[in-house]
């Protein structure tokens, strides 16, 4: 059993290196093409598994930055700390830009749903909600 699953795992690892490699290419072929230089397959295929291994070390790095935090779950918190360690993400403040966009858009979600289920309660206040289940209880017992 044990040796069917590290099987699986290599298999998975193999088409997630072919899926970076087959990326890696197509942005190689978009930049020989936008500023005429020429890669070679031993440069494209350099890159890729550079690329492969350094995702891996980001992917073990926010598992352990969740972890630390006592949580299964990698938020937005942990990529933050993670871009932290890279100069260049950390002068384009994209991730922080992304994060806020992100929390704007889940709040927005959330006051939506807030305001459907008070429309779906009749929108009553809680001093009316109160005095309507009180009349309604008068009722049955009478």
């Amino acid at each position: 059993m044990a040796a069917a699953g590290a099987e699986e795992r290599q298999m998975l690892a193999q088409r997630l290196k072919a899926a970076v490699h087959y990326t890696v290419g197509c942005l190689c072929q978009e930049v020989e093409e936008d500023k005429d230089v020429q890669f070679s397959k031993q440069s494209i295929a350099a890159i890729s598994e550079i690329t492969f291994r350094q995702c891996e070390i980001f992917a073990k790095d926010l598992e352990m930055f969740a972890r630390h935090a006592k949580r299964t779950t990698v938020t937005t918190e942990d990529v933050k700390l993670l871009a932290r360690r890279s100069n260049s993400l950390t002068k384009l403040k994209y991730i922080t830009q992304k994060s806020e966009e992100l929390a704007s858009s889940n709040m927005e979600q959330k006051e939506k749903k807030r305001k459907k289920s008070s429309a779906a309660k009749g929108a009553r206040t809680p001093g009316e909600q109160e005095a309507a289940v009180t009349e309604n209880e008068d009722s049955n017992t009478a």
